[in-house]
């Protein structure tokens, strides 16, 4: 069985999309899917490649019991041929991906909160230049969209 490919993007790659990334990977092995799927994380901008996640970030995962595993790099056009589904953050993060997204990708592009009911299509807000209830906004954000993102690809819809 081929595994599916999941890629999380956000600007910087220090905060939503390394906490998408980290959520997904938990909410997948808390019902036995981890070996069904390759997920990875990246930023469309090269501001902190190589760095790990911030420390509001990593300390909002530490609460919930989620491990962030990443190290930012920077989303390429190869992405697009190796993912089968990459996930913006933002409508910004979306349209600097489209820029990049080869006339051959396999990939399907779509925005995180597609998969959110309470604001289907909206943006995960940045929270990095604001306060720690930012951090768990996102992280609630991000938990109901990756556990609808779950239910929707289990269904064998992509």
């Amino acid at each position: 069985m081929e595994k599916k490919r999941v890629l999380f993007v956000c600007l910087g790659n220090i905060c939503r999309s390394p906490m998408g990334e980290g959520l997904f990977l938990h909410l997948l092995e808390e019902r036995n899917l981890s070996d069904k799927y390759v997920v990875d994380s990246a930023g469309t901008a090269n501001y902190h490649v190589g760095e790990r996640p911030d420390n509001r970030m990593l300390r909002t995962a530490e609460e919930h019991g989620v491990y962030l595993p990443s190290k930012a790099r920077h989303a390429v056009s190869s992405d697009f041929k190796y993912f089968d589904v990459i996930l913006a953050m933002d409508q910004s993060n979306y349209d600097d991906l489209n820029q990049i997204k080869p006339n051959d990708a396999t990939a399907d592009l779509l925005k995180m909160r597609d998969f959110d009911e309470e604001d289907k299509g909206g943006d995960v807000p940045d929270p990095y230049f604001g306060g720690a209830d930012g951090f768990e906004e996102v992280f609630q954000i991000l938990k109901r969209s990756c556990n609808n993102l779950i239910d929707f690809l289990e269904k064998e819809q992509l």
